[in-house]
């Protein structure tokens, strides 16, 4: 669409065929639905050049037609003269929906696809306004912003919108300031990535008492309803204020994330942690009330503890479990946690980041072999960025770092049953005031 539309340069877009849906509505949002699109089968990836070219010698699995044609035809002919403004949806919604039974306004929710498809508190006005009643803030106020994927417009949302979705999770009142601050990160729950990721709320500061949120035993399972409702919200939320979240046209991920049903959500255990909390390492003040998200959660590895003898290699093993394009966030109990301090002195928690930066290697030749690191840190490379630029010079046996030393994170949460611990694949977004949203 750069192309064409800035350079005006005619182009030909060239998808596989799981795409049609999402490509064309892109492209209509974006004033430009009569752009010339060819399609290919899917998949791509691990076929090999010979099953490739039988793809450009083919038929365009959609029209039938052979794709060297379609191709020739789109960059010659002149344009279909469908394109025109950019496509402006209407945003508003009606503020209530018609009076119905309770059975039927729960199907409309469902039909519409306002749910997660698990029964919802239905949001009267009563119950919305109650919502509304736990913040300063007025029900007109913008929150913030939030998009499906970084090719659609994003849409803006109000307070009494997001205090809607808060309801709709079964949030009580008090959990509203966390899930307000939640919507202003701008930071989608519902990402339409392929790779079917998640995303991960962790909350600090006295909020986490104030409202009774549990940091220990089954802190990350389903046994505490602040954790449990507030992650939900910012799920829905998502979905419903940023334009939707629908397979095959605004969320494509292949296989799903069952993590998205409440986002990871849980409060970091600052009490029996040995380590400054986490919001204090990025500027907050203990005393301050704040929520952390991050994206891309999909991976895990979990193990017991770290050996005695062999603790270096069973980390590094973990670490080489997981796909390197996406950080590690290192999630421990508190046994853990003491168990990095008396095995690697690793007083400080920045000492232990730096030993997971050090030891997260690999030989270079496998680093760029694998397929994300491909799609997304290979071009970066050869523009000259930094690592990756020096990265990609070296020989192909050489041990590189695979992580940048600032994406990596440590989280301490757990009632320290057992010294269990993992590693999640999650890339660190940002953190926000709870305080400001009160």
């Amino acid at each position: 669409m750069t192309i064409e539309a800035k350079y005006g340069v005619p182009t030909v877009a060239i998808h596989t065929d799981k795409f049609d849906r999402v490509v064309r509505s892109v492209a209509s949002v974006n004033g430009m639905a009569g752009l010339r699109q060819v399609f290919v089968p899917q998949p791509v990836m691990g076929k090999s050049a010979r099953e490739l070219r039988a793809y450009v010698d083919g038929k365009d699995p959609l029209t039938g037609r052979p794709v060297m044609q379609e191709v020739i035809e789109g960059l010659t002919a002149p344009p279909s003269g469908e394109g025109g403004d950019r496509i402006e949806y209407d945003r508003s919604t009606p503020r209530l929906v018609e009076p119905d039974t309770e059975e039927s306004l729960h199907r409309l929710f469902m039909e519409n696809r306002w749910t997660d498809y698990l029964p919802i508190v239905l949001p009267t006005e009563e119950r919305v306004a109650a919502m509304l009643a736990a913040t300063r803030r007025k029900p007109d106020e913008i929150v913030g912003r939030m998009r499906p994927t970084h090719f659609r417009e994003a849409w803006q949302y109000t307070v009494e919108k997001v205090a809607v979705n808060a309801v709709m999770a079964g949030a009580r009142p008090e959990y509203f300031p966390v899930i307000l601050a939640l919507a202003a990160t701008g930071v989608s729950a519902r990402g339409s990535t392929t790779s079917s990721m998640a995303a991960m709320a962790v909350v600090n500061g006295p909020i986490r008492l104030e409202i009774k949120m549990n940091a220990g035993t089954g802190a990350l399972a389903p046994y505490n309803h602040a954790n449990a409702t507030i992650g939900r919200a910012y799920g829905l939320l998502s979905q419903n204020l940023q334009g939707g979240s629908v397979p095959g046209l605004t969320y494509m991920g292949s296989q799903g994330n069952n993590y998205a049903y409440n986002s990871i959500t849980f409060p970091e255990n600052e009490e029996r942690s040995p380590w400054e909390p986490f919001h204090v390492q990025h500027g907050f003040r203990p005393s301050d009330s704040t929520v952390s998200v991050f994206s891309g959660c999909r991976g895990t590895a979990y193990t017991l503890g770290i050996r005695e003898k062999h603790w270096r290699e069973h980390v590094r093993n973990m670490l080489r479990g997981m796909d390197p394009h996406v950080p590690p966030v290192f999630v421990l109990d508190p046994i853990t946690a003491r168990q990095f301090i008396d095995r690697g002195g690793f007083t400080k928690k920045d000492a232990l980041i730096d030993w997971i930066y050090e030891n997260a290697q690999m030989p270079a030749g496998e680093y760029w072999d694998y397929q994300l690191v491909q799609n997304y840190i290979y071009p970066r490379a050869t523009f000259g960025e930094e690592p990756w630029a020096s990265k990609l010079k070296v020989a192909p046996d050489q041990m590189i770092q695979v992580f940048k030393r600032d994406d990596i994170h440590v989280v301490v949460v757990g009632g320290e049953t057992n010294g269990y611990w993992r590693i999640m694949g999650a890339t660190y977004a940002k953190t926000v005031s709870v305080d400001d949203w009160r």
